[in-house]
């Protein structure tokens, strides 16, 4: 849908056309890890690999499901916030914020495989965006900022010595920076150490209209000089800030980060970077050390070429688990969906009927892949009961789904179409389905306009409803899936899909 890599040398921006918002990376030997928040969705916390920074996969999941049961419902804007990943003799470790809850941590020898479930390293509200250092003493620090919206102010940077296992804060630590003068809203810091210099490379001055910042000093708690290295300046590029220095092999130096460019969510960009009186340099067009984005370069020299390549998207349901593109509403449970002879089976969950759609759980979702695309799915209702519901959704900060509804032995067409800030969903009867398959496709143009058409058959698609405006939801883009629910308050049937497919508009 979306390929950065454009087979020449060269590639352009963004290098992920998809909501993997406050990406942390890493190299491992020739290895690059990337992870992203995701707030209530789960598996949670997706982790990315690649060979050359440009073309990535989804490997795995951090966390299966949040720890806490309030979270086996959608909680909109909270869960897991910008976590940081780290390697240190041996063992990946990623550090996960929950504003309402503490900062997690999980760790692992093997990314592919299975990391440790979620602990504690410091259970508080309102710390956020922690990211782990250890210093070539053997001694261990994180550095934090802060939630206003949980703790009552923001544009503040803390470190705390941790154990070196990463097991917990080994005392009160020390505010370090006050960012209120001249870097306001500074959060996301990352901690690195270069030439005798510890290096704070930070966000600040909002998540729409920031830019990067960069701290320096030649003691862990400072004081630090300041610099601002990437804006907008002349580029299309809003908001260019927050994410990852990277290395290569050979030493070169790579700069991840994203764009909110609102329905689509955070999407990735990747900067080149340089060195200047122990200074960072990122982008292109630097003036006074403060550089622009690129919006076409030559790739990393990684010693070696790689295939292109993409996160997944489209779906044919071949396998024998989900693929690593789909993530539920909320914690979710096995007893939801099946895949059985090439098909997935989603089985419809009780539901109060005066639920709105945004606030189900089993609302199997994936992010936006593209900025314009259709998505078409193939449904088949023999299994419904009466009062099940079953469709194509499209969530975010207004959502809107079209379904089919099973009443008294007799299926009608039904669009929903809500606000997750307002208890105002509009249900719309569309007239009775006489079919036991349906064909449902969405057209997404100018990253803002959703529009269905349904039909017997792919070929004969014809438009129904209500084109609906979308909008982002709370600090995520709008994700697309499937869902089937009951509203009567019982066991439902399900429906089957042959697949989810997306293609270019």
């Amino acid at each position: 849908m979306w390929i950065a890599d454009q087979g020449d040398g060269t590639y352009t921006n963004p290098i992920l056309y998809t909501d993997y918002s406050d990406p942390d990376a890493i190299r491992v030997g020739e290895d690059y890890f990337m992870i992203a928040s995701s707030f209530c969705n789960t598996p949670a916390v997706p982790l990315l690999h690649s060979k050359d920074l440009v073309n990535w996969k989804v490997i795995n999941y951090i966390m299966d499901k949040l720890p806490f049961e309030y979270y086996d419902k959608p909680v909109h804007g909270c869960g897991t916030w910008a976590p940081a990943i780290r390697f240190h003799e041996g063992t990946y470790y990623v550090f996960i914020p929950m504003p309402d809850e503490g900062i997690m941590m999980c760790k692992t020898t093997d990314p592919w495989g299975k990391w440790s479930e979620p602990a504690y390293v410091r259970k508080v509200v309102g710390w956020i965006d922690p990211c782990p250092f250890w210093d070539e003493d053997g001694k261990a620090y994180m550095v934090t900022a802060f939630a206003r919206s949980r703790i009552g102010f923001k544009s503040m940077l803390y470190m705390s010595p941790i154990e070196p296992d990463c097991s917990v804060v080994l005392d009160d630590g020390q505010f370090i920076y006050d960012g209120h003068a001249t870097q306001p809203t500074i959060e996301g810091p990352k901690l690195y150490k270069r030439n005798g210099y510890y290096y704070i490379f930070a966000p600040a001055g909002g998540v729409k209209p920031g830019w990067q910042t960069v701290l320096r000093s030649k003691n862990i708690y400072g004081p630090w000089e300041e610099k601002i290295v990437l804006h907008q300046g002349n580029s299309p590029v809003n908001g260019p800030h927050q994410g990852a220095w990277v290395d290569t092999p050979d030493g070169q130096d790579w700069f991840l980060h994203f764009q909110d460019v609102g329905n689509a969510g955070r999407i990735v960009h990747l900067q080149p970077m340089h060195w200047e009186n122990d200074w960072p340099v990122i982008g292109v067009n630097a003036v006074d050390g403060c550089g622009e984005p690129v919006l076409r370069y030559k790739k990393p020299e990684v010693g070696a070429a790689y295939p292109i390549d993409t996160p997944e998207d489209s779906d044919f349901f071949e396998g024998d688990r989900l693929g690593l593109q789909w993530q539920w509403n909320a914690n979710y449970k096995k007893e939801w969906y099946d895949l059985k002879d090439g098909q997935l089976l989603l089985h419809a969950q009780a539901a109060d009927p005066k639920t709105q759609l945004c606030d189900i759980s089993n609302l199997l979702l994936q992010k936006w892949p593209a900025p314009e695309f259709s998505v078409t799915t193939c449904l088949h209702l023999e299994q419904m009961k009466d009062g099940d519901v079953a469709g194509l959704v499209s969530l975010g900060g207004c959502y809107t789904a079209l379904a089919v509804q099973k009443i008294h032995g007799k299926m009608s067409l039904q669009q929903r179409t809500g606000n997750w800030t307002k208890d105002d969903e509009v249900r719309t009867g569309l007239g009775e389905w006489n079919s036991d398959v349906i064909y449902i496709q969405m057209k997404v143009e100018k990253e803002t306009y959703r529009t269905f058409y349904v039909g017997t058959t792919e070929e004969n698609l014809q438009p129904v409803g209500q084109m609906v405006e979308a909008t982002p939801g709370r600090w995520v883009g709008v994700k697309d899936g499937l869902f089937a629910i009951n509203e009567q308050g019982a066991a439902g049937g399900s429906v089957a899909a042959d697949y989810f497919v997306y293609q270019s508009l």
